[in-house]
């Protein structure tokens, strides 16, 4: 049996902690085939985003085309797409496709980086809420991603559940509104679609500091969907191994500070 194919549109992470890299690790670990289209290379480590090279929208749309072309994609998961002219082509390119022939498609919004870092050029937002949502099998913010969408801070367990249901009523496409950001005991997550809000729960790992678990857990739940799961048995697996990579994370002590990396 050959294996299901699934395409990364993100960004170039050196150091391999999330963004395409993050996504690659993640496919593989799931048995899905894993093509890659980068649209920006990043220079940063964790905590650190020194530079961010965006790559011309021509060759990021040539990497999209072959890929669509030559295998048999069944799901796409973006990360960064930087600015609203790839944003527009990957719309573009997506919306192109015969329905039968559309993948599903994982949105990551990826607007601010965990150190805080703008990882989206402003006039982009707009862009992804009317070209890329409608396109989306699911999107998954985390809560800062979440509060721009909604222009408002999420505080609590109460306040997210409310706004999940809120962004799937105003978007009309199932939201995994992720709450690990809270560092409460348990990370909790929101699932919001035509069945109602369902929640998934795995212990909170205090004391690790981590780097791409966003983009490793939508990678997951992509590889999940491309292995014929449906969309809360794929959320259920990916949150899981999510868990399990966090807790089993690497751990480098290194000039004077201690740097984490999760273990795939």
């Amino acid at each position: 049996m050959q294996p299901p194919v699934a395409i990364s549109i993100a960004g170039s992470d050196s150091s391999s902690g999330a963004g395409i890299q993050a996504d690659l690790k993640t496919f593989t670990r799931f048995g899905v085939y894993a093509l890659t289209v980068v649209t920006c290379v990043v220079a940063e480590v964790p905590g650190i985003v020194s530079s961010i090279h965006a790559i011309d929208k021509e060759t990021i749309r040539k990497q999209i085309e072959l890929g669509l072309d030559h295998f048999p994609i069944c799901v796409v998961k973006t990360g960064m797409l930087y600015s609203a002219e790839v944003v527009d082509m990957v719309g573009d390119t997506l919306e192109a496709l015969e329905p039968r022939y559309r993948p599903m498609v994982v949105l990551d919004p990826v607007m601010i980086a965990t150190s805080g870092d703008p990882l989206i050029q402003p006039d982009a937002l707009e862009r992804y809420l009317s070209r890329l949502f409608p396109l989306a099998t699911v999107v998954t913010p985390n809560l800062d991603e979440a509060s721009v969408l909604l222009n408002r801070p999420l505080k609590s367990v109460d306040e997210m559940r409310d706004a999940a249901v809120e962004l799937y009523q105003k978007f009309g496409v199932p939201f995994l509104l992720k709450g690990g950001h809270l560092r409460l005991a348990k990370a909790i997550d929101f699932l919001a679609d035509r069945d109602g809000v369902r929640t998934f729960s795995e212990p909170c790992h205090q004391g690790v500091t981590t780097h791409g678990t966003g983009c490793t857990y939508s990678a997951a739940i992509a590889a999940n969907l491309a292995l014929n799961r449906p969309l809360a048995e794929s959320i259920a697996v990916a949150k899981q191994y999510i868990s399990e990579a966090i807790q089993k994370s690497f751990r480098w002590d290194w000039n004077g500070r201690t740097v984490f990396a999760l273990r795939h």
